[in-house]
């Protein structure tokens, strides 16, 4: 079993422009391994149907039961991929996280290195200069990382 890549709520970045850019992020356990999907729009059941489908797909080639720890959020119960979800049950599994425990999802200490190592004390032109210096922490997380594995605590 695939057990777990860690889901919270998105990481969301604003520009003085006001506007803002969001991600979905998950990280497999196994390896350290850090998935992620830009959201340029909102988030909402059909986004976020999106990204599970593209964790299932990651997760499939493993041959491997794909678990995903949740909060509560609307979407993540959203109707919209309900039948999906009931289909691919034996495949994939959704814990969800007691009401308001950010602190119990490790995807938040994610975030907030992300704002760290991206985004802190620094002044952005352009949402696109916010893009390249997010996605450019994201990317050396792509592969595998011992960072994020200390970070989520995997052994």
């Amino acid at each position: 079993m695939w057990v777990p890549p860690e889901i919270k709520e998105p990481f969301i970045l604003h520009h003085p422009t006001k506007k803002s850019i969001g991600y979905y992020g998950a990280v497999r356990i196994r390896d350290g391994k850090y998935i992620y999907s830009r959201e340029d729009d909102k988030f909402n059941g059909a986004t976020f149907f999106s990204f599970m489908k593209k964790l299932h797909r990651i997760g499939k080639r493993s041959g491997r039961k794909v678990g995903v720890i949740l909060d509560n959020a609307s979407y993540h119960h959203a109707k919209v991929h309900i039948k999906w979800r009931e289909k691919n049950k034996d495949t994939l599994l959704l814990e969800f996280m007691p009401a308001y425990s950010p602190e119990l999802n490790p995807i938040e200490r994610i975030w907030k290195q992300t704002r760290r190592k991206g985004t802190h004390n620094r002044y952005f032109k352009s949402i696109n200069e916010l893009i390249t210096a997010v996605e450019g922490v994201f990317i050396n997380w792509q592969i595998r990382s011992d960072d994020l594995k200390t970070l989520c605590a995997i052994n």
